[in-house]
């Protein structure tokens, strides 16, 4: 069956999400269209496409047993130099990022894996473009404000393409009441994408 490259977030809800990636795609990072706006929760992670079922079970039992929180964006910061992104900050839901995040990767589930730099829940809005570009995006948005009730998360799967795609959205608690992924990008709901 081979391997398939999976990742998890939360979807950053209309009308916040298509206009960060409007402002993402004229900073000109070519990537914006295919990314909708989202805060990660497991980076790219290469899996075997035998355990999706099992992929998918664990992430349903993770989210039954969360609930829906407050997010909320203000502001922006950079991981540069050490890593090429502009990202507006999360200060408020980063602590439930950070545990959803460590219950996704735990050993006893099917998806371990140990991250490249420290978990720090953000929403990208420019990565490996020009300096200057990425200065306008740290300038730009830096009195971004936006904030919503997060009521679930999302299991994606990058396509040939480049493109991600969701494959199921896991609402917390027992299920019902969530809102739905919104489109966008040219996205049906069905396939919003996304990438860390």
């Amino acid at each position: 069956m081979g391997t398939v490259t999976l990742g998890v977030s939360i979807a950053v809800p209309e009308p916040y999400g298509s206009l960060l990636q409007e402002r993402r795609a004229s900073f000109g990072d070519p990537a914006a269209y295919g990314i909708p706006t989202h805060v990660t929760l497991l980076p790219p992670t290469e899996a075997d496409a035998a355990a999706l079922s099992a992929i998918e079970a664990h992430l349903a039992q993770i989210a039954t047993a969360g609930r829906a929180f407050p997010m909320r964006l203000s502001g922006t910061g950079t991981f540069r130099p050490l890593s090429p992104v502009v990202f507006v900050q999360v200060v408020e839901g980063a602590s439930a990022c950070s545990w959803l995040q460590k219950r996704i990767r735990e050993a006893s589930g099917p998806l371990v894996r140990e991250l490249q730099f420290p978990y720090h829940p953000h929403v990208t809005v420019a990565h490996g473009i020009a300096e200057d570009a990425m200065d306008r995006a740290y300038e730009e948005l830096s009195t971004y404000e936006a904030a919503w009730t997060c009521g679930s998360f999302a299991l994606y799967e990058q396509g040939a393409d480049s493109v991600w795609r969701k494959i199921n959205e896991f609402p917390f608690g027992a299920g019902g009441g969530a809102p739905s992924v919104p489109a966008q990008g040219g996205y049906s709901v069905d396939q919003p994408s996304l990438q860390p």
